[in-house]
């Protein structure tokens, strides 16, 4: 559900050690799970020895700070304290620096060198082109609750006739309509599919995303909810659409979302959830942060020791009211802890302020605090309409058994007895064939979305709007 970023700052950094080898701009690419980063280190010679500045151009960055460096024996040395990076390479023959960058723990190879760097070329074999076979229209539709435009592409099997049609809502993240990510584009391939085989596509920016208005970091996924119900209503508005055969598919969150909306829309027919969750937030990142964590290699014992870290405060967060009291209880037990602990997990040269401003920026949100608070086994109860729930066998973010499992029980507790949940074998979270699972693994697959995902999502819709 969530992707490693690199945040930038300005200033300028000092070496220990003047070589003349080293003066001039060094250029790296970093490929960290979800993005190719081109980096840029100008070591220059100053008044008082060398000064250098780092660049994140693909972020619009320069002049990133650098808290220690040094240049001896070869090897070139650089931190950056308050982003928790290191670098450390060493001088070749062939005027290549080979090295590692490392951020939060996780090490990264990355080399650098006076040659402009270029990013590798990403294949998506399955991503269309235009012209497109079928109607495609850019549109705009109010959600008047929220007072907010969404702009999105409405996608039509031809221009004229009445049509079923599906809205696609996305996973967690400000995402536009392609559900873009890593080089993906899993809702423009979903879309192209299921339009060239007689289904209508609604698929839209987020709220606060690219051509949409309104405010991401405040929204929850109960606002977003409002966003599909605004899309419904559009969707009414259009000739070309059969209103009996209103249908929702939902990735990840989406699969939260899509629900919410079922429960309470007449309007729905059917839902399909993709990587959807059965089971509350705070168990789905406990769960989470298991899997993953083993799957990159990280020890029995810190894992025990993250889960009970976590467990502690997602059990605060639980208990919390409102976002300000959140704010204050994580503030007294993150103090308590660094008390306890010495320092705790917090970086050596991170103040105890803005470690605990870090956390509270991560956890103290309103769309995190809904998350772990939200159970979507009451919501599944009260849905009525047929739900056809998919999930990889290799999906690390959302487990497969344990939440379809939650979604068969909740839905058929309600009384709901068109349902149809399937692992599918060899699939990751974005429905990628795939080796371990491991979100590392999504950039580097060419498939965007499996084939066999793509024919059982049709199939099943061609069966519920015949």
């Amino acid at each position: 559900m969530k992707k490693i970023i690199l945040t930038i700052l300005t200033s300028l950094i000092s070496l220990s050690f003047f070589g003349q080898e080293i003066a001039g701009q060094w250029n790296g690419i970093l490929k960290v799970p979800g993005a190719q980063l081109r980096l840029v280190f100008d070591i220059q010679k100053t008044a008082n020895g060398i000064g250098a500045t780092m660049d994140s151009p693909d972020q619009g960055a320069k002049g990133i700070p650098v808290s220690t460096s040094s240049f001896e024996n070869s090897v070139l040395k650089i931190t950056v304290a308050n982003l928790k990076i290191e670098y450390e390479g060493t001088l070749g023959k062939d005027n290549i620096i080979v090295g590692n960058f490392k951020q939060a723990g996780q090490s990264f190879p990355m080399n650098l060198s006076k040659e402009k760097a270029e990013k590798e070329a990403l294949i998506r074999p399955q991503e269309p082109t235009k012209p497109y076979s079928y109607y495609s229209e850019y549109i705009i539709f109010e959600n008047k609750k929220a007072g907010i435009n969404l702009a999105g592409t409405l996608t039509l099997p031809k221009k004229d006739g009445v049509f079923p049609v599906v809205i696609l809502i996305s996973g967690s993240g400000p995402q536009n309509r392609d559900e873009e990510l890593l080089g993906h584009k899993p809702f423009l391939v979903l879309s192209d599919y299921l339009t060239k085989n007689g289904i209508a596509v609604l698929r839209y920016d987020d709220r606060g995303v690219a051509a949409s208005k309104g405010n991401f970091k405040t929204a929850t996924s109960l606002d977003f909810s409002t966003d599909v119900e605004a899309g419904i209503e559009y969707l009414k508005t259009r000739k070309e659409i059969n209103k009996s055969k209103i249908g929702l598919i939902g990735h990840s969150e989406g699969g939260i979302i899509a629900p919410m909306v079922a429960r309470k829309s007449k309007d729905v027919a059917f839902i399909v959830l993709l990587a959807g969750t059965g089971i509350q937030g705070d168990q789905l990142l406990l769960l989470q942060q298991q899997l993953i964590g083993k799957a990159s290699g990280v020890s029995d014992e810190d894992l025990q020791k993250n889960k009970l870290s976590n467990r502690k405060v997602f059990d605060i967060v639980n208990k919390s009211a409102s976002l300000e009291q959140l704010q204050i209880d994580l503030t007294n037990y993150i103090k308590q802890t660094l008390k306890d602990n010495s320092n705790g997990e917090k970086p050596a040269e991170m103040s105890d302020d803005d470690f605990i401003k870090l956390q509270l920026k991560q956890i103290a949100t309103p769309w995190m605090h809904y998350f772990i608070k939200y159970n979507p086994a009451p919501t599944l109860e009260k849905v009525k309409c047929a739900v056809l729930a998919l999930n990889g066998e290799k999906d690390l973010q959302v487990p497969p058994k344990e939440n379809l499992a939650a979604i068969k029980e909740a839905l058929s507790k309600g009384g709901n007895k068109n349902v149809t949940a399937i692992e599918l074998p060899n699939l990751n979270h974005l429905f990628q064939e795939c080796k371990t699972g491991s979100p590392q693994e999504y950039a580097t697959i060419e498939q965007t979305f499996s084939p066999t995902t793509l024919i059982e999502i049709l199939k099943w819709i061609k069966t519920q709007t015949k």
